[in-house]
C-alpha cells in the first residue's frame, strides 16, 4: 500500500512540475499599446473615453491631442485570469478654428487569452459625435457590419484603412501577445 500511495505522489508531482513548465512557457501576459498620430490639420482629438470589456488601463489616453502630436496609451489584462485585454476607446475630433466637436473616432481592440480559439483583432471608424463609447459601441465594432468603421483581425496582411467624411484613418496592429496600434488619422484631400 505505501509503494501504491509513493508511486501516486511522485505521479502526481511529475504532472505539477510538467503543467508549471508548460505555464511558465506559455506566454499569459496580454497588452495592448495604442499610438496615435493625429496629421490632421484642421483637427484636434480631445474627449477620450473608453470602455474595456476586460483589462485594465495602466497608460491612459491623454486629454488632448493637438495637430501634428501623437499619443500612446496602453491596456493590459487583469493580472491572475484567463482573458484578455479587450476594449473601444474613442476622442471627439475637435475643429481647430471653431472649437466645435463635428464626430467621434473610434478603435476598437481585442487581444484574446486563448490564441488557440480567437485572433487579435482591431476596427477603426467615424461616428457621430453623439455616439457613447460603451458595451453597445464595443459590439458593434466587434460584430456588427462595418457602416461607419472598417474591422479586420492583425493576421490579415496590409493596413486597415478607413475613410469617412473628411477623415482617413490608417491603422496597423502586430499579431502578437502584445501588440501594438499604430494609428494615423488625417484630413482626405
Amino acid at each position: 500500500m505505501a509503494n501504491a500511495v509513493g508511486a501516486a505522489a511522485s505521479t502526481l508531482g511529475a504532472v505539477v512540475a510538467a503543467s508549471e513548465a508548460i505555464a511558465a512557457a506559455a506566454p499569459t501576459h496580454r497588452q495592448c499599446n495604442v499610438e496615435i498620430t493625429n496629421a490632421c490639420k484642421k483637427y484636434s482629438l480631445c474627449n477620450p473615453r473608453m470602455h474595456l470589456y476586460s483589462g485594465q488601463c495602466v497608460i491612459p489616453q491623454s486629454p488632448f491631442v493637438d495637430s501634428g502630436t501623437s499619443d500612446v496609451a496602453v491596456f493590459v489584462k487583469t493580472p491572475h485570469t484567463a482573458c484578455g485585454s479587450v476594449g473601444v476607446i474613442t476622442y471627439d475630433l475637435q475643429n481647430n478654428k471653431t472649437k466645435k466637436s463635428t464626430g467621434k473616432m473610434a478603435i476598437m481592440f481585442s487581444v484574446p487569452y486563448d490564441f488557440n480559439i480567437y485572433s487579435n483583432v482591431y476596427a477603426v471608424g467615424i461616428f457621430d459625435k453623439r455616439k457613447e463609447c460603451n458595451k453597445a459601441l464595443y459590439d458593434e465594432m466587434m460584430d456588427g457590419s462595418p457602416a461607419t468603421f472598417a474591422r479586420k483581425e492583425a493576421r490579415e496582411p496590409g493596413s486597415l484603412i478607413y475613410k469617412g467624411g473628411t477623415f482617413t484613418i490608417m491603422a496597423t496592429m502586430s499579431d502578437a501577445y502584445q501588440p501594438v496600434i499604430k494609428l494615423r488619422i488625417f484630413e482626405t484631400s
